[in-house]
């Protein structure tokens, strides 16, 4: 388990040094600003950053990867335009590996499985549909899955992207009759108290882009009754 540096002003670090910060996102946070106009998690890291650091003027904060609102968990930032470049190097080349947990109510009908998609994105209502099949537009989605626990009325999942499109979780395992907990857009059927789902950034591994040291930060699942289940 990961500790957490800091966990200040609902901002729970859990890396950081000269050229990199990760926290661990909470549900409803926004990564980057949107249409919304709610105050993003980026913003949060530099307030952050100016004020640990008294920074004078604009601090930089360069956005790698996003999580959706209402998932929880890893999220890395650059803290140098330097680095920026060589993190997006490392998520276009898959030298970063990502493993994400979600609690889903049905039973996959195999323990563990490799899913191939079609995906298509509507912007209307901001949903990707899954398809078994090459439709126009669509991007290919790849996803691995294993069981690697049984709940009492629910089951967790470990999930490894080959792919990284949008809503590709949730849209796949949808897509098998396994939406994820409280996630009303992809088939569940009631929501979560705090509008969040239960699918989880839980585990990221890469080799530094500066130190070329190896790195791998785990962040803590949220505490509610059913995450704590799982551990």
């Amino acid at each position: 388990m990961t500790k957490v540096l800091s966990n200040k002003n609902n901002l729970q670090i859990l890396y950081e040094d000269n050229h990199i910060i990760v926290v661990n996102k909470r549900a409803g946070d926004i990564v980057q600003g949107d249409k919304t106009g709610d105050k993003p998690l980026s913003e949060v890291v530099k307030d952050y950053i100016k004020t640990t650091y008294n920074k004078p003027g604009n601090v930089y904060l360069g956005v790698v990867h996003r999580l959706d609102r209402p998932t929880t968990g890893l999220v890395i930032f650059a803290k140098t335009s330097k680095v920026l470049p060589r993190l997006n190097a490392l998520f276009v080349s898959k030298d970063i590996a990502k493993t994400y947990w979600a609690i889903v109510k049905n039973q996959p009908k195999k323990e563990q499985d490799t899913l191939i998609n079609w995906l298509k994105k509507n912007p209307k209502n901001n949903k990707s549909y899954a398809y078994t099949k090459e439709v126009s537009e669509s991007k290919k989605a790849i996803l691995h899955y294993k069981v690697i626990k049984k709940l009492n009325n629910y089951f967790l999942l470990e999930i490894n992207l080959e792919t990284g499109r949008h809503h590709q979780i949730r849209s796949q395992l949808s897509q098998i009759g396994c939406p994820i907990k409280g996630d009303l857009k992809y088939g569940f059927d009631r929501s979560n108290e705090d509008a969040s789902i239960h699918l989880h950034a839980r585990d990221i591994t890469f080799t530094h882009p500066v130190k070329l040291e190896p790195i791998k930060i785990t962040a803590p699942l949220p505490k509610d009754a059913i995450w704590d289940a799982c551990l």
